[in-house]
């Protein structure tokens, strides 16, 4: 006996969401236990190196396994046509219309919804891994600084690493606004964003100050050629963990994320002085 498990992300114009994912990998992991041989088969757009459909002969299979998500729409049913000689079973599924062939072609259907009582969806006993949280916050062109910048190349270095690190990535933006929901209203509302994080990536001068405010390290790079006001303020605050437009590369970002995600990173982040000299200059100016 060897199982096939599908779901939505299995199709080329599917959709990978964190519950389908997690649906399908909780199903696997259950006959894989249970000591079925079992394959997984995902979207080229979603996982290129793994087994796609068009790959998985249906001559190897003696079941097919449909997780998650509504069994509803042309998809659906061609994996009946392309796997007929399998028997179908769906589980997890929400099933809208019951006489839908996509729900019909399966030899048995443990729906989640629409077909008797509703029952808990598979991703909710999915055991599932602690991973950073990582807040990004991209500094805007600047063209203040004219030939010296490196936006561009800095942000797509930055993001291309990013991309391929296990945490929780989170696009922030430091730009307030009280009549989009998108964005934070007031600076109060930023900071408490901030604290909930692990870790902040920025190439902006707040990205890094206000991090540090909210007692998260923060990972900075600055974009402009030569040093600019990000490289000031980390000399300022006595921030270690920043790096020059010049500098960026994989191995020094791997480098000072370990450290930002140490125990030492958020203690130096949290032990920070606040106070401003600035501040106390303005109060000496004016006489206070």
């Amino acid at each position: 006996m060897r199982v096939l498990v599908t779901g939505w992300p299995s199709f080329l114009h599917g959709e990978a969401t964190a519950g389908d994912v997690l649906s399908m990998r909780r199903i696997g992991s259950a006959l894989a236990d249970a000591g079925v041989d079992t394959e997984s088969a995902w979207s080229p757009r979603f996982r290129p190196g793994a087994l796609h459909l068009d790959d998985a002969d249906p001559g190897r299979y003696t079941h097919l396994v449909f997780a998650c998500g509504p069994a509803h729409g042309e998809q659906v049913r061609g994996l009946h046509e392309r796997y007929a000689s399998c028997r179908r079973i769906a589980v997890g599924v929400s099933v809208v219309d019951p006489a839908d062939p996509a729900v019909t072609g399966f030899h048995r259907v443990l729906a989640r919804d629409g077909a008797g009582p509703p029952r808990p969806d598979l991703a909710a006993s999915e055991p599932t891994a602690a991973v950073p949280v990582a807040g990004i916050v991209l500094a805007p062109g600047q063209q203040e600084y004219g030939e010296r910048r490196r936006h561009e190349q800095v942000h797509k270095a930055l993001l291309a690493w990013a991309a391929g690190l296990d945490c929780a990535r989170v696009a922030l933006d430091s730009r307030l606004d009280s009549a989009d929901w998108r964005h934070c209203a007031t600076g109060d509302q930023f900071v408490a964003l901030l604290g909930r994080l692990d870790v902040v990536l920025t190439t902006r001068l707040h990205g890094l100050v206000l991090a540090l405010r909210a007692g998260v390290p923060a990972l900075a790079v600055d974009p402009v050629a030569g040093g600019g006001k990000v490289s000031a303020q980390a000399r300022a605050l006595g921030w270690p963990a920043v790096l020059t437009a010049e500098d960026v590369t994989d191995e020094r970002l791997d480098r000072w994320l370990r450290w930002c995600l140490s125990p030492s990173a958020r203690q130096h982040a949290v032990t920070r002085d606040d106070s401003s000299p600035l501040v106390t200059a303005l109060l000496a100016e004016v006489g206070a």
